[in-house]
């Protein structure tokens, strides 16, 4: 039985056999106050390559009314099974009729149903990607059978209503107190771009014009958040992002206007709806954030820009070059905020190498490593594969392409792409074709070693000295550690273009001298051109990131980096150095005591915010799991410490104050340091310049919750003071967060035992449950979490489901016996596919702690 799946062959038999016209879908949301289900009716137009043949469309409903083929209506009943209706003889030119009442959800899928506890009013959207479109309407739920779609939507009276067309003037509708909104067809596009957006938003709204062309542009969120909405960066950004993208795609905006909308209690960062882009409403900022903040907005706003392009007018044929989407648009919202005119980020591959390489790196050391070319044999696989690989590996590797081929031919196949896909869909081979024809290269090799290829390259100096204490030769080496167990493949040394960066220390500052930029390729490349030069303090390989590899320094840089890391002159040797201390100590080859020392040391002296943050949680995440237990609390000491004195010493009112605010509410521990919470939060206690606004309390409340220091009513009165959506999910988190045998099974209830929660108070629930220092409190529920896993994973939508198995696995029980338990859990339960890579690649992550823990407690010895 194929339940909600849907196979690649499947798909593939069909678009064979089917060609789609048109979809006329009619909404009936007049009742969305009271939530339950709404009418739906479905009228799709398509052609049979095989009059006769039969195939099925795509629906997930809790009844079905009508089914009426060419005619002829068929028992709901005998063809409506397992998310799929049955069609059976088809005709060469076919109608089809589907009613059904579909279900509002508060998953984040399908159609969302929010309700406001500031106003009352119900909120509502789409979120269709990968396969929920079928959970509102009757659908050929594949990216490649593309179509029009025109929807027709009743809704309250006075409500904004949007979709992929411009909204059109509403007509009273039928029923007291609704109105109906008949949209024009989109163009051809696949279905889990469409999309609905409905309720008492507010927008604001701009255009942008350019060769006397106009587009609207609309940015909307709920009245409670309006306050906040600073649309005016908003469209600054999105301006800068159409000027950039249409001269580099030399392709107008291909729809109709563009809006954006914040959304309540969404999963992901945004969707590429066309022309309705949705953006978690966590965007909107309540209190003051850091520019790191910003700048990620930044980037997010453009990469949903971006896909207008890379993914809506040109989409992949199947979900395996899915990376085609993510990849191009990561790689072009950041070279967008690095290169616009006006932008405020020109540091933004700064920060691409300080988080989103970081994030790629990780995930190429799991055993659920794959080829950015995944191979997706079903919708179950492609849930799973969202992932840093997809984006951020995706990206990096163009970034490496851009390098090797030239930027102008990069973008002129880019163009030449565009003209010959619009509207269609399209396989790697369609992209290699186009940047071959531009750049001259044969890009074959390339795919195959970069593409369809999984795991990462480590690059190693090898640095000889004359006498003299000149270079004598120097020399690149390649190596190809073995994939992680259980991970398909082989390692495979890749060809490489990278820079080589010689640094040499300057009125106390480390300034780049020299650079090479070369070939590597093979497991050793000579470096003839650093021959006979004075050695510098500082060789860095990969110097300007162009490159994706751990890069690995040799003794003497070491040395250097470690006494002068807050001291590079540029921001992106720094982050490239911060790199690489961390991937050693998440490899166990530099101690969490060291890498603790590295930060406080150099943390001090870093400018650039971002990195500043990044660091912080790394820290805290070393200490925690990575830290020998013996000497744990002596470290989590030391950095609480830190972190008071950097809050006390930066700039009053600054970005790095804020940040080390947070930094010490996340780590205190001692009388002390709670202490000096709880005043910040009372305000019997200052620290000048730090406004201590809505967000800044929670973080505070939190931690004091979960140490105990602060009782119920507490968060109680503190919830009084936000009575809003974000208040309520901060309170769950506080809640699920004390240090109390009660509260743990509470908040396990909660989630496991009951399916009540919305998606986005779930989430914090499990925040809240995970503490690290109340391991000894969790420790039970090691064997009811492998008890429930396998149901949890079945009765729950994938969403849903993904944030327990992954949320909630014992990952703070770092020993050898949750390996043995997790091992014998999956010997036994059977897990499909994607519940099986979420442990694992859970489990992967207790191993790595394991081995940096035994690294940690070694040098303690010495």
């Amino acid at each position: 039985m194929p339940g909600t799946n849907l196979t690649r062959e499947e798909a593939r038999t069909r678009a064979q056999l089917l060609h789609v016209d048109a979809y006329d879908i009619e909404l009936d949301l007049g009742g969305a106050r009271d939530g339950g289900t709404y009418r739906s009716t479905t009228v799709v137009r398509f052609t049979s390559r095989e009059p006769g043949a039969s195939s099925f469309i795509d629906l997930v409903a809790p009844a079905v009314h009508e089914v009426v083929l060419n005619g002829t209506a068929l028992d709901p009943a005998e063809v409506f099974a397992d998310s799929r209706i049955a069609l059976p003889s088809l005709a060469a030119e076919n109608e089809l009729r589907v009613v059904a009442d579909c279900a509002y959800t508060n998953t984040g899928e399908g159609l969302h149903r929010f309700v406001d506890p500031v106003d009352g009013e119900t909120y509502l959207y789409t979120q269709f990607e990968v396969p929920d479109a079928r959970r509102v309407f009757a659908s050929f739920e594949q990216p490649d059978l593309k179509a029009t779609f025109r929807f027709t939507v009743t809704a309250p009276a006075g409500w904004a209503v949007v979709s992929n067309a411009p909204t059109p003037e509403p007509s009273p509708g039928t029923a007291e107190g609704t109105q109906v909104w008949a949209f024009e067809p989109t163009p051809r596009i696949s279905s889990y771009i469409t999309a609905l957006i409905a309720g008492p938003y507010v927008g604001v709204f701009d255009a942008y014009e350019d060769g006397g062309r106009t587009v609207p542009l609309g940015v909307y969120c709920r009245p409670s958040l309006r306050e906040f909405l600073d649309a005016d960066q908003i469209f600054e950004v999105t301006k800068q992002g159409f000027a950039y993208f249409e001269e580099k795609f030399d392709h107008p905006y291909p729809f109709a206007k563009y809006d954006q909308l914040f959304v309540p209690e969404f999963n992901a960062g945004a969707m590429e709806n066309a022309g309705a882009v949705t953006i978690r409403d966590q965007y909107v900022f309540r209190s003051k954030v850091t520019d790191a903040a910003y700048e990620l907005r930044a980037e997010t706003v453009l990469h949903e820009l971006a896909h207008m392009w890379f993914g809506d007018l040109v989409t992949m044929e199947w979900w395996n070059d899915l990376w085609l989407n993510e990849s191009f648009a990561t790689f072009t919202s950041i070279i967008c905020q690095a290169e616009a005119e006006g932008s405020r980020w020109p540091h933004a591959w700064t920060t691409f190498a300080n988080s989103m390489k970081t994030w790629a790196y990780r995930q190429d050391q799991l055993p659920s490593t794959h080829p950015i070319m995944a191979e997706i044999n079903d919708l179950e696989d492609v849930q799973v594969n969202f992932d840093g690989i997809t984006y951020a590996k995706g990206a990096s590797v163009l970034k490496q392409l851009v390098a090797y081929v030239g930027k102008d031919e990069f973008f002129r196949g880019v163009q030449a792409y565009f003209r010959s896909h619009a509207w269609g869909n399209t396989r790697l081979t369609d992209l290699l074709g186009a940047l071959e024809e531009t750049s001259g290269r044969d890009l074959k090799a390339w795919s195959k070693a970069w593409l369809e290829t999984a795991g990462i390259n480590v690059l190693r100096p090898e640095v000889t000295l004359a006498e003299n204490g000149t270079v004598a030769s120097f020399a690149v080496l390649q190596e190809a550690p073995a994939l992680p167990a259980g991970a398909r493949g082989e390692a495979v040394l890749r060809p490489h273009r990278i820079a080589v960066g010689c640094y040499e220390l300057q009125d106390g500052r480390l300034v780049r001298t020299d650079r090479v930029e070369l070939d590597v390729d093979g497991a050793r490349t000579e470096v003839p051109q650093l021959a006979g030069r004075a050695r510098p303090a500082v060789f860095l390989l990969n110097d300007d990131d162009l490159s994706y590899a751990k890069v690995r320094l040799d003794a003497e840089s070491l040395a250097a980096v470690t006494a002068h890391l807050g001291d590079f002159a540029d921001s992106l040797p720094r982050v490239l150095c911060w790199a690489s201390a961390w991937d050693m100590t998440r490899d166990g080859e530099m101690p969490t005591r060291d890498y603790l020392a590295l930060a406080l040391s150099g943390l001090g002296r870093e400018s650039d915010i971002g990195v500043v943050q990044t660091v912080q949680r790394q820290v805290k995440l070393a200490l925690d799991l990575y830290a020998d237990p013996a000497w744990r609390e002596e470290g989590l000491a030391r950095w609480a410490a830190a972190c008071e004195e950097q809050l006390r010493a930066a700039a009053p009112g600054g970005d790095h104050q804020l940040a080390w605010a947070r930094a010490l509410a996340a780590v205190a521990r001692s009388e002390e340091h709670l202490a000096l919470l709880a005043g910040l939060l009372d305000g019997s206690q200052a620290v000048d310049g730090l406004t201590v606004d809505t967000e800044l309390r929670w973080a505070l409340l939190q931690r004091l919750a979960a140490t105990g220091t602060a009782d119920d009513k507490a968060v109680e009165a503190e919830l009084e003071r936000d009575r809003t959506a974000a208040g309520e999910r901060y309170a769950a988190t506080c809640r699920a967060s004390r240090p109390t045998a009660e509260a743990k099974a509470e908040a396990w209830a909660s989630v496991v035992e009951s399916d009540t929660l919305p998606n986005a108070v779930q989430e914090a629930v499990i925040g809240g449950f995970v503490q690290t220092d109340q391991r000894e409190l969790l420790a039970p529920y090691t064997e009811r979490y492998f008890g429930v896993a396998k149901d949890v994973f079945a009765s729950r939508s994938h969403e849903i489901a993904q944030q327990i198995i992954v949320g909630l696995y014992p990952s703070l029980q770092v020993e050898q016996a949750t390996l043995d338990a997790t091992d014998a859990w999956l010997a036994s339960a059977e897990p499909a596919p994607a519940l099986r890579r979420m442990v694992v690649e859970s489990r992967a992550g207790v191993e790595r702690a394991l081995r940096a823990q035994a690294a940690d407690r070694a040098a303690g010895g010495r």
